[in-house]
């Protein structure tokens, strides 16, 4: 969810800050004021597209920057660390720039981001209800994704794609097999030499680090013991050995301290030296019986270094890179072997088809089920949203070319009145129906979006009395999932949130300026009370405010 936006320079809006909490939040304002400048700037900062017109007159750059909050279970998560973009764990912060010649800088978490890796991310963060091209109901992928969803097939729809890669891989090598028979059958050969070569060597992964470590200390056996042996003499088995001098001297000092406390602290630190001492000859001793001085067993160890460093050298890899090299050619032997049998090929071809064709059948079956209760559902929701008459429903038209995502197209389709066909969403001309539409829609499938944050602008357009508080406990509901920013100009709309933001325009005619404000509940009543009566608010029209921010 959005935790803070800060813009600067941007259209209208001079400096701007904007912490809106979990839940459902309303920014409202006169008319002209630049409410939907938010909504543009949050477009903004999630990819949009920038253009040199969105500075502010006589600004030198715009700005505009969000720090969003994360779950750790957030696929956006692994999609940031895989593009070496991520930062504080559980925060995700973008920025975007604009220069006067229209030049536009993207960041995530500080890194520096094209416009589709920021778009890419902005797609996980936030989703834009009305005529914005950043809607994710506009994409198939997030029809499909949601359909999926709303199915519980998401397992399913992962397991098609894979049969798919697997089938058309088989696919493209029976083909090459055909087209390459004879230089295949030549690298066959040759791979399988490799192979059996590095096999014959009985690799493990891990094995020449171990060996390294080992070989050193068998070449260095002599000196390692020699060391060991002078160090524990000087230690305790030699005339004037440190030990029996530290024990003297320390129990001299003992018997002092009775005369002087000042000895104490020394005599304590001459006891634990002592002590450690007397440990470090004894591990040495253990050391010094444990020192391998094998002949046979350094000769092994260089004839087995020897061995992989001319295989490593024959194939022109590090030492330690074998056993992964092994394995990988073995895997290209086996893929191989299947080429240099069309006929065997072929049957593989066949079967990954085959499993494909029967993932990809139970996935329709289950689509075709949640298309027909997502459609009713939706329908169903639309009607109370100044909608009567609407429909509703998910279109699957089959693919002349299954591919990964299955064997059938998913595209939403709507009208917003009886006599009107079903039309794709992208082809819903009216912002305020479109935007409703979304609202109808994510009522019914929010928890089968990952998307933490939702705005809303022009769903109030063309509505108002008990509709327009039907939309606002709408909103309120799908607050309670969840973080929810709408623009309106309806009080019934707005009393439902459980925040509100004003934004307002000064300056005149000179150089204006748009500037946002929480509301508490004193200025959120004065703020109600304009937006039900205009320029004269009455003390009435106080009370109408109060009744409807109580309700």
């Amino acid at each position: 969810m959005l935790r803070a936006l800060a813009i600067r320079d941007f259209v209208l809006v001079e400096r701007a800050e904007l912490e809106p909490g979990a839940g459902f939040t309303v920014l409202s304002g006169e008319t002209g004021a630049g409410k939907s400048l938010l909504v543009d700037a949050i477009e903004l900062l999630v990819g949009g597209r920038a253009d040199a017109a969105q500075l502010r007159e006589g600004a030198e750059r715009a700005e505009i920057s969000g720090e969003f909050e994360v779950a750790p279970a957030n696929p956006l998560n692994g999609l940031l660390q895989d593009s070496g973009l991520e930062g504080d764990a559980g925060v995700v912060i973008l920025r975007r720039t604009i220069d006067r010649s229209g030049r536009s800088r993207c960041f995530v978490n500080g890194h520096a981001a094209t416009q589709a890796q920021l778009r890419e991310v902005g797609e996980h963060l936030v989703d834009i209800h009305g005529q914005h091209e950043h809607q994710s109901l506009l994409r198939a992928s997030a029809q499909r994704a949601l359909l999926d969803a709303q199915a519980g097939a998401q397992d399913l729809a992962r397991e098609c794609a894979e049969a798919w890669r697997a089938w058309r891989r088989l696919e493209a090598l029976a083909a090459e097999a055909v087209e390459q028979f004879e230089k295949r059958e030549a690298e066959r050969l040759e791979v399988r030499e490799k192979a059996a070569d590095l096999h014959r060597l009985g690799l493990d992964a891990g094995e020449w680090d171990a060996l390294a470590a080992r070989h050193q200390r068998l070449a260095h056996g002599s000196s390692l013991l020699a060391g060991a042996q002078s160090s524990l003499e000087a230690l305790s088995e030699s005339d004037g050995a440190c030990l029996p001098q530290l024990s003297a001297v320390a129990s001299r000092l003992r018997a002092l301290s009775a005369h002087d406390d000042r000895l104490r602290n020394i005599v304590a630190m001459l006891e634990s030296a002592e002590a450690q001492a007397a440990e470090a000859a004894r591990d040495l001793r253990d050391y010094a019986s444990g020192v391998d001085l094998d002949p046979g067993a350094l000769r092994t160890a260089e004839a087995r270094i020897e061995a992989l460093h001319a295989a490593a050298r024959k194939y022109r890899v590090r030492p330690q890179e074998l056993p992964a090299l092994e394995q990988e050619l073995a895997q290209r032997s086996r893929e191989l072997e299947l080429a240099a049998s069309p006929e065997a090929l072929q049957r593989e071809v066949a079967a990954a088809k085959g499993r494909y064709d029967a993932t990809a059948g139970k996935l329709s079956a289950k689509r075709r089920n949640a298309a027909q209760a997502l459609g009713k559902e939706v329908t169903r929701a639309m009607q109370s949203l100044a909608m009567s008459g609407g429909r509703f429903a998910v279109s699957l038209p089959p693919l002349a070319e299954p591919g990964a995502g299955g064997a059938e197209a998913i595209e939403f389709e709507a009208a917003s009145h009886p006599s009107l066909p079903l039309r794709p969403l992208a082809r819903v001309a009216s912002g305020g129906e479109m935007s409703r539409i979304s609202l109808a829609v994510q009522l019914v499938a929010v928890r089968a979006s990952p998307i933490g944050t939702l705005v809303f602008d022009e769903v109030d357009a063309g509505i108002g009395g008990a509709v327009a508080e039907t939309v606002g406990r709408a909103l309120r509901r799908l607050g309670a999932d969840r973080q929810v920013l709408c623009v309106t100009h309806l009080p019934q709309v707005a009393a439902q949130a459980g925040e509100q933001w004003s934004v307002s325009k000064s300056g005149g005619r000179g150089r204006p300026s748009t500037a946002v404000a929480r509301l508490d509940r004193a200025a959120r009543i004065e703020e109600l009370a304009r937006m039900l009566g205009g320029v004269e608010i009455t003390a009435t029209t106080r009370k109408h405010a109060a009744e409807l921010l109580g309700k």
